[in-house]
């Protein structure tokens, strides 16, 4: 660490980043895979949704439903499909995915604040930690005995790292997070306020009519481009590490419990809670509010919809959904055994109408 960066960092802690303007011309250049039916050479200064728009902005139609708006728009120009290129006479730029090319360009013209590298004087750094030049530590933030943190890490003010952690090149901690010890961040993540990563996972012994607290002695370890939502948490594992794929994007308030495993590249929106040991694929979908019990395995590529209770392993990717009443056990699991064969016994019963049916015509 530089000598003088406590000394900078107090005096300009974070640059906001001016607002850009773009020619259309330029921005496709940058972005590629598009073609501009209209006036290149406009120029704007934001993104907007289609009601929101004004001439220097870009919105989006992502849908054919959303025609009426496009029809009263005041944006400088449109992301669309080529199915929708001829349903205005606004400057276009016509792509295959107009809402991913949409998020490319808000990066564009949206950049993240730029924090300034160096130490705020009031953050507490352990002389064994190792902190890149350009890396930046807020105020009042605590970084453990032998963390490392990598090129241009930024560490919120009042963020807490514990020992031995490490925080790969580029990820940003928001304010208040907090990491146990021995937490390993992979590169360009962003970890939003209230994030809790390696809090002990739930592990107890029943014994003689009380709980022993069992030692929870792995770690956490998360890969690469993974953003975790305001006030979610992941438990460290109980003798393994619990594991985060390359990737994965988490909403607000989710709870992921000691040694699971979310592959590559899954997203799992609020409120969701994930119990121990239960390995999650890569590519799947989990929508808000869903419960997925412990022990289980989901498929690459499985969607599960919001509210959705998963109490089984699911060994084909498909999309589920369904909450079940909750009842007694044993008259839960034999209700739940018969439903999964309601289809089957429906389609019985209409067959048996049928033939009762043709008897009573035969009769009369």
């Amino acid at each position: 660490m530089r000598p003088d960066a406590r000394r900078r960092h107090q005096e300009s802690p974070e640059i906001l980043s001016e607002p850009r303007r773009y020619r259309l011309r330029d921005l496709v250049d940058q972005l590629g895979d598009a073609e501009i039916v209209g006036d290149a050479l406009i120029e704007v200064t934001r993104v907007a949704s289609l009601k929101g728009a004004d001439r220097t902005s870009i919105a989006f139609l992502h849908r054919a439903d959303y025609q009426d708006q496009l029809a009263q728009t005041q944006a400088g120009a449109v992301i669309l499909r080529p199915a929708h290129r001829g349903l205005t006479d606004i400057t276009r730029i016509v792509t295959a995915d107009p809402y991913a090319y949409f998020a490319r360009m808000a990066a564009l013209l949206h950049p993240a604040t730029v924090a300034v590298p160096g130490v705020h004087p009031s953050a507490v750094i352990d002389s064994s930690a190792q902190i890149d030049p350009t890396a930046s530590v807020g105020a009042l933030a605590v970084i453990g005995a032998r963390s490392r943190i990598a090129a241009n890490v930024t560490i919120g003010a009042g963020c807490s790292v514990g020992p031995d952690c490490q925080i790969g090149r580029g990820t940003r901690l928001h304010a208040k997070v907090t990491l146990y010890d021995r937490v390993q961040i992979g590169e360009r993540g962003i970890f939003h306020s209230g994030c809790v990563l390696g809090s002990d996972g739930f592990g107890f012994a029943p014994a003689q009519g009380k709980w022993i607290k069992i030692p929870q002695i792995g770690g956490v370890v998360i890969g690469d481009d993974v953003e975790l939502g305001a006030n979610t948490a992941v438990d460290r594992g109980a003798l393994d590490d619990t594991v985060i794929g390359n990737g994965v994007k988490v909403d607000n308030l989710v709870q992921i419990a000691h040694n699971c495993r979310i592959g590559d590249h899954t997203v799992i929106a609020g409120n969701t809670g994930i119990a121990g040991s239960t390995q999650v694929g890569a590519h799947c979908i989990i929508g808000g509010a869903s419960t997925l019990a412990g022990h289980l395995v989901i498929a690459d590529g499985t969607t599960i919809a919001g509210g959705t209770t998963i109490t089984r392993s699911i060994a084909q990717a498909d999309t589920y959904v369904g909450v079940f009443p909750f009842d007694k056990r044993g008259d839960w699991l034999r209700n739940s055994a018969h439903l999964r064969s309601l289809d089957a016994l429906v389609r019985r019963v209409k067959r048996l109408e049928s033939l009762q049916d043709s008897t009573v015509a035969k009769d009369s």
